[in-house]
């Protein structure tokens, strides 16, 4: 059973200056929710109640979302805007959230070490809510079922281009079934050249707890941060690691045409925004 997930959200944003400067990259508006919410509905939709935000200076916007907020439902209540104000209270109630500062950014793999002792000694997600998924099964949950089958670590996969393999880690593959793989090695952004194979890691896990001991012998790259792809390839050598290539889609909402496609067509779902909205790029 995984109970608890963790959501790295610590980092500075600068990808979206300025408009990062006076609040965190996470709470970006996509259509009408901020980013993290993605993350956080996608792991309760998945059946994990506790979540774990690793956070740093300047995030409290992030805590204030998911919080109860009185004034604004007495507001809304004394309006009468009956839609609001169930969706607000709805958002409080969505998880019990524990919030883990993280004093510097040291990379991926020391900002999932900081959830150690909220962990504890059991298996949990990992979300990074830069990456929002868009599929018929949770994609979390579609690594919990891989993971409850295998009882070893699972990475999500997806297919990239020669561009992806400049941008994420890629794994050297040994194909088990039509979408799970061992993971043999993988190496972090090795560019066309180097890398293994096609398969690219793009932001969901469901680990061990085992990796936190990984994470802790593992040295800083150039930049001084710890990679968690480092701190994976350190797992390998105890354990096995499976990667698992989704179904769904997928948009890397980190990168700003990202964001804008997640934006756009995340709205066409929506049957308020379709028509008037497919009309508008009809006519641009």
């Amino acid at each position: 059973m995984i109970r608890k997930a963790v959501i790295p959200a610590a980092g500075f944003g600068t990808r979206f200056l300025p408009a990062t400067k006076a609040q965190p990259k996470e709470m970006l508006s996509v259509v009408d929710q901020p980013l993290i919410q993605y993350g956080v509905e996608e792991a309760v939709g998945a059946g994990i109640k506790s979540i774990g935000v690793i956070i740093g200076r300047g995030k409290s916007a992030i805590e204030d979302h998911f919080d109860r907020s009185p004034e604004l439902e007495r507001f809304l209540e004394e309006k009468q805007k009956t839609d609001y104000l169930e969706e607000v209270r709805r958002i409080s109630n969505l998880a019990e959230f524990c919030y883990i500062r993280q004093k510097e950014a040291l990379g991926l793999g020391h900002a999932i070490l900081m959830a150690e002792d909220y962990i504890g000694n059991e298996p949990f997600a990992v979300l990074l809510p830069d990456d929002i998924f868009d599929c018929e099964k949770p994609c979390i949950r579609q690594l919990i079922d891989v993971y409850s089958e295998y009882n070893a670590s699972v990475i999500v996969l997806g297919r990239t281009d020669e561009e992806g393999t400049k941008k994420y880690g890629i794994i050297k593959p040994k194909q088990i079934t039509e979408r799970v793989f061992q993971v043999e090695d993988l190496v972090e952004k090795p560019g066309p050249e180097k890398a293994f194979s096609d398969l690219a890691v793009i932001g969901r896990y469901v680990f061990t707890p085992e990796i936190f001991e990984a994470i802790k012998q593992t040295e800083p790259d150039n930049k001084g941060e710890i990679q968690i792809t480092d701190a994976i390839k350190l797992l390998l050598e105890n354990q096995l690691v499976y990667g698992y290539l989704f179904e769904g889609k997928r948009y890397d909402a980190g990168d700003k045409l990202g964001f804008i496609q997640a934006t756009v067509e995340l709205a066409l779902k929506r049957p308020e925004f379709a028509n008037k909205l497919r009309n508008h790029i009809k006519n641009c």
